[in-house]
């Protein structure tokens, strides 16, 4: 939560500022997010206007997670810009917020973030994290990781419709 009063109701007063927050849990999607109480580090531009506050800002925090395709752990860096306008509520209750159903409002001068961050975090997400992009992946056969053995292959597999024929032999005498 973010205290909005220092801005008073004033357009165009304006606060710039540089936070460490720990990240709140379920932030990513099932193979790669930001682990819960990790440092995300939050560089935020508020800016009155006069409907509300108009938050802008970049989150920057490290992503963990595993592979799509060889399920080798993840690491990697990311960073995400976001911008929402949060009105004031005396403007939400006389609907003369922006229209929307899902406005987001202030409450009591207060600026709650978490679910900004969310959205803005998991969209910025790969559908399919890689560990490389030509990453192989795993062998269908055998579970090998195809990276680690380039040469990895198996006998070619016999069609079960004809697997009975090679107990047959054939003699040349």
């Amino acid at each position: 939560m973010l205290d909005t009063r220092e801005l008073g109701r004033r357009p165009g007063s304006m606060r710039e500022m540089t936070r460490t927050v720990p990240a709140p849990p379920d932030l990513g999607i099932e193979v790669l997010g930001v682990a819960e109480g990790a440092p995300v580090e939050l560089d935020l531009r508020l800016e009155a206007v006069m409907e509300g506050v108009l938050v802008t800002g970049t989150a920057r925090a490290t992503l963990t997670g595993e592979c799509a395709r060889c399920l080798e752990p993840l690491t990697e860096d990311t960073e995400v810009s976001f911008q929402e306008l949060f009105v004031y509520e005396d403007h939400a209750l006389h609907g003369e917020g922006t229209g929307d159903d899902e406005v987001s409002t202030l409450e009591e001068d207060l600026v709650d973030l978490e679910p900004l961050l969310r959205d803005a975090v998991v969209l910025a997400l790969p559908f399919q994290p890689l560990c490389m992009d030509d990453c192989p992946g795993l062998c269908p056969e055998c579970g090998a990781r195809l990276a680690d053995d380039p040469e990895h292959a198996h006998e070619a597999a016999i069609d079960p419709r004809w697997a009975a024929l090679t107990e047959i032999q054939t003699n040349d005498d």
